[in-house]
């Protein structure tokens, strides 16, 4: 028989039968899940509808393991759990572990994305081969999908980073090589491009299918606002290419106001069963030993009376305790931000966008615009303006410093990701001290995909 593997990545759900099998079983048909062959071609609008809808799903099935990993790493928060001590001891590199195939429990950040740029795919082929849409309804579908696909891509870039990451994934069975970050960075950005341009040519009007209350609740309802939320994504991926003008193009395109809410932007809803329950919820005060805490050093480095730490940082009469390792672990505060486990919960929001305009004016030498946008954010924060230097380097320090508090846990790992960024990954910037742990500079390519690369070489 031949050899054969199951390519779990970004091809899931299939079993691979030798021909060996005693008998066949005729395939079941599952009203519920229906097949890709009945709605790759002449989808009804429900079939459609309903393709959205699990695009949305997809779309934050990220929250939890990406917020916890990414924050972990960067040390915002500590992630303790009694339970299984490899969410301490792996997460944190602790007593030398390190970001290997067979690290606990971070595939999650790997393959979530992937399912949900699987599912935008997956939109985009029923809705372009179906004559129930006009074609603006079409381009705005096929448009929506690549905004999410180019937002999901990001995601696992940002994880694998020097690893490169498969960009074409729409045969699962034949995927596409691995490619450089740079490379794989400048597709994202045609996507996303492409996406752009094809809501341009969507008409004016509402988007055509129903979105759930996180874009429509929040002022994503049409259009002209699923563009700017689009230019938002482009916006985050031009500083992460250093592309300090693309970003503030991006910006001026996108839903950024200087003197607007700085919480306005689109969100993952959550609900009861059988919907999800937000994964950042924790209950006040809870007396467990599974908890999402703030990370002792950005306690530490907290500026006074800065309403951000209030507003997100809840003291506990009892600290959250675990050991791992034969090392204590402690966190005082948890977060605060949800106050039941249904709330929304943004997944870009102003003050990003504020701070981007910060960063790229900054690396651009527009100090007067940089240093408006930073007084911004600090006095929201009621911290007072900025009276610091205003070289270049003084000024992006004092945008991370100002990133740290602003998108602190936020869906995506902002910390790990800006000290990466300038190179900043190191003791000096990433407290060890307490948890005596590894400063990690990306995670592995997961074991399934190496397996894989392997088995074609050889097939």
């Amino acid at each position: 028989m031949k050899k054969t593997f199951l390519y779990t990545p970004i091809l899931t759900g299939l079993l691979f039968l030798s021909s060996c099998t005693f008998f066949e079983l005729e395939t079941p048909i599952d009203p519920n899940n229906p097949s890709l062959g009945s709605v790759s071609q002449n989808a009804t609008r429900t079939q459609v509808q309903n393709l959205v809808t699990g695009l949305e799903s997809r779309h934050r099935d990220y929250v939890f393991t990406v917020t916890m990993l990414f924050g972990t790493m960067g040390r915002e928060l500590w992630y303790l759990n009694a339970s299984d001590p490899r969410w301490q001891t792996d997460w944190l590199g602790m007593n030398n572990r390190t970001a290997n195939p067979n690290m606990f429990g971070y595939l999650a950040s790997y393959t979530n994305p992937y399912f949900a740029i699987r599912q935008g795919q997956t939109v985009i082929d029923a809705v372009r081969n179906t004559s129930t849409f006009t074609d603006q309804e079409k381009n705005a579908v096929s448009g929506f999908s690549k905004t999410i696909m180019a937002y999901q891509y990001l995601i696992v870039a940002m994880g694998q980073y020097e690893n490169g990451i498969r960009m074409d994934v729409k045969d699962v069975q034949n995927p596409g090589p691995f490619v450089p970050l740079a490379q794989a960075m400048t597709q994202i950005k045609t996507l996303v491009d492409e996406a752009n341009t094809e809501l341009g040519n969507a008409g004016t009007g509402a988007f055509p299918l129903r979105l759930t209350s996180g874009f429509t609740g929040n002022g994503f309802s049409t259009i002209a606002s699923l563009r700017q939320m689009n230019r938002a994504i482009a916006a985050r991926l031009a500083v992460y290419r250093q592309d300090w003008q693309g970003a503030l193009d991006a910006t001026t395109a996108s839903f950024y106001n200087a003197t607007g809410s700085l919480d306005a932007g689109p969100a993952h809803t959550y609900g009861a069963p059988p919907d999800a329950f937000n994964p950042l919820f924790f209950v006040l005060n809870a007396n467990v030993t599974t908890m999402m805490v703030v990370h002792p050093s950005v306690l530490r480095d907290t500026l006074a009376n800065d309403a951000r730490v209030r507003a997100k940082f809840f003291r506990r009469t009892a600290p959250v305790a675990v050991t791992s390792d034969g090392t204590p672990l402690s966190g005082q505060y948890q977060d605060r931000r949800f106050p039941l486990n249904t709330n929304e919960l943004k997944f870009l929001r102003n003050e990003e966008l504020v701070l981007i305009v910060a960063e790229a004016n900054a690396q651009l030498g527009n100090t007067q615009a940089a240093v408006g946008a930073i007084n911004r954010i600090r006095t929201a924060a009621g911290v007072g303006n900025y009276a610091g230097a205003t070289t270049r380097d003084a000024l992006i320090n004092e945008i991370l410093f100002q990133r740290r508090y602003s998108l602190w846990a936020e869906p995506w790992g902002h910390r790990w990701v800006d000290l990466r960024r300038y190179n900043r990954l190191n003791a000096q910037n990433v407290d060890v001290t307490l948890d005596r742990g590894t400063i990690f500079q990306q995670l592995a390519r997961p074991q399934a995909e190496i397996n894989w690369d392997e088995y074609i070489k050889t097939r």
